[in-house]
């Protein structure tokens, strides 16, 4: 399972499941919210989640380290202010919510399948392997931040 640690872009990962928590929509029944909740709710959780990502990627900037989710062992910081404040996966975060969002749109509780699969695929395919590179990378420093600050909220 190491051979899929850091090898599909967490973008990506997002975009296959939304496509795939479309067509379980399409296949299974959709509860029928009213249009002003379901509309309401999903604005207000895309909403959440750009700001959440654009935040991420914006401390990253000020701190001159890479974004590159491929990467870990290049960064040059930890980054802990800002919204690191709060969570290290940000934009992670933002992607889980957008897929949240994305499953409110649809109306189809069995596209709630597709952010349980996104949790579940980036801490163990994304997330630990990053946890693991930059504990070597930082040391000390990186692992008092990972005791300070929890991995998703």
């Amino acid at each position: 399972m190491h051979r899929l640690e850091l090898k599909i872009p967490p973008v990506l990962v997002v975009l296959l499941l939304a496509v795939a928590m479309w067509g379980i929509a399409r296949a299974t029944a959709v509860v029928e919210p009213a249009d002003w909740l379901r509309i309401g709710l999903s604005v207000l959780l895309w909403t959440m989640a750009a700001w959440m990502a654009l935040a991420g990627v914006l401390e990253f900037r000020r701190a001159r380290t890479t974004v590159n989710p491929m990467r870990p062992d290049e960064a040059s910081a930890v980054v802990d202010t800002g919204i690191y404040r709060y969570t290290r996966n940000p934009m992670y975060l933002g992607f889980l919510l957008a897929l949240i969002a994305w499953a409110v749109w649809l109306a189809s509780p069995w596209s709630l399948l597709g952010p349980l699969v996104y949790l579940a695929w980036m801490t163990r395919f994304q997330i630990v392997p990053e946890e693991r590179a930059l504990a070597e990378r930082f040391g000390e420093p990186y692992r008092d931040y990972c005791r300070r600050v929890r991995r998703w909220l």
